[in-house]
């Protein structure tokens, strides 16, 4: 394991940060930008879910392969290639015509951004000491959150001053300076694939682990539902269930992923105290998450009462299941972390974008069968309740086969 001097450490994950930065900003404004799609491309709620849903669609396609090309080439050369694509999603969506264009372009986003976070915890696996992976790993995601934070109100002030196009020019614009950064400041990969004569690691052993497969479920149930109501599902809840106007619902959408950024700064500062004192990840784990389930509950009953604060509390309790991702990295040896954390995004985002594209499909199924907005919007949220109470069910019945 090569270590990086502190000065150093720092320098990498601010670099690999500000790219994380863009890319959660690019995940979540579709959100923001509900209201103004829905009108000028005249979307229905099915089609919304599949536009948001298709980054997802675009990042998960590309897990697999990723995690052997880290494993192999490294971080920094990786993550360049990606977001050259990235760069030419966000101006392809910039110049699309119709919902098609629209789509196609997101695709490609979630292509070109799916290493933002993957290159850099498999970089920290072999750079950082295991308190400072946990940390890095908090902070990555607390970084995303000031970028979902940037999606919402900024973006809401944006596009009347110069419309939502440029938007995404300004977009490519930070994405191609983040990768001369990246290119400029992360170290090269050293001892990138193991001699001929060494076993070859693969996703075989990945995907027959224990303890991947006994945190799958809730990855992809509740993490990846977590995403889908973050980065789409609450802000049509917000404008069609609670009743608020669009700028309204930026502030509460503000309010949701300012919530997200301080839960995960407060992840980083007390993840190595937790692991000094032995609080593992399945005990929190298994005590958070009926947290979420509670306040999701408490959300469908209350209907139009339920606003951004609720939301926010959804949100917030479900972070517990973040602490997965490290732990499945730092389950593998160094050689395999790749492939571990690309699989397990895998199936954290192929949860994304079915949540995501499953409730578009569930409102409009319900409101074809005659029910109003709210209670389309209820039944759906409903469904998804059920998906999430069986993912800790089954995290929770299979601790004995760890």
């Amino acid at each position: 394991m090569t270590l990086l001097s502190r000065r150093h450490a720092v320098l990498v994950f601010l670099v690999f940060a500000f790219a994380y930065f863009f890319s959660a900003v690019l995940r979540a404004i579709t959100a923001t930008l509900s209201p103004t799609l829905t009108r000028e491309f005249d979307l229905n709620a099915q089609q919304l879910g599949l536009l948001a849903g298709g980054y997802f669609l675009g990042f998960a396609a590309t897990q697999l392969p990723l995690g052997s090309w880290l494993d192999r080439h490294g971080p920094r050369k990786v993550v360049i290639g990606f977001m050259l694509v990235a760069i030419a999603g966000c101006l392809a969506f910039s110049m699309a015509d119709g919902f098609s264009g629209l789509l196609l372009a997101r695709v490609l986003c979630g292509v070109g951004v799916s290493a933002c976070l993957m290159a850099p915890l498999t970089g920290y696996r072999r750079w950082l000491e295991a308190p400072a992976q946990l940390r890095a790993n908090s902070w990555m995601l607390m970084t995303g959150s000031l970028g979902m934070v940037a999606s919402t109100l900024p973006v809401q002030w944006l596009v009347p001053a110069v419309g939502w196009r440029p938007v995404f020019w300004l977009l490519a614009a930070g994405i191609a300076a983040s990768t001369v950064a990246i290119a400029w400041l992360v170290p090269r990969w050293e001892g990138g694939a193991p001699p001929a004569s060494a076993p070859q690691p693969s996703y075989g052993q990945v995907w027959r682990h224990p303890y991947f497969r006994r945190l799958a479920p809730v990855g992809f149930f509740n993490y990846g539902g977590m995403i889908a109501i973050q980065s789409l599902w609450a802000g049509p809840w917000l404008v069609r269930v609670a009743g608020y106007a669009p700028l309204d619902a930026a502030r509460g959408l503000f309010i949701i992923n300012l919530s997200m950024l301080c839960t995960f700064w407060s992840w980083g500062l007390v993840n190595p105290w937790l692991q000094r004192r032995g609080i593992t990840t399945n005990g929190l784990i298994a005590g958070g998450v009926p947290l979420s389930l509670a306040a999701l509950a408490a959300i469908i009953a209350l209907g139009p009462q339920a606003g951004a604060g609720a939301w926010a509390l959804f949100c917030v309790s479900s972070t517990f299941v973040s602490l997965a991702q490290p732990a499945i990295g730092m389950a593998f040896p160094a050689a395999v972390a790749g492939r571990a954390l690309s699989a397990y995004n895998l199936v954290i985002f192929a949860g994304v974008f079915v949540v995501q594209w499953g409730i578009g499909l569930l409102v409009d199924a319900f409101t074809a069968a005659g029910w109003d907005a709210v209670a389309a919007f209820r039944g759906a949220m409903a469904v998804f309740l059920a998906t999430c109470l069986f993912g800790w069910g089954w995290f929770m019945l299979a601790k004995d086969n760890e």
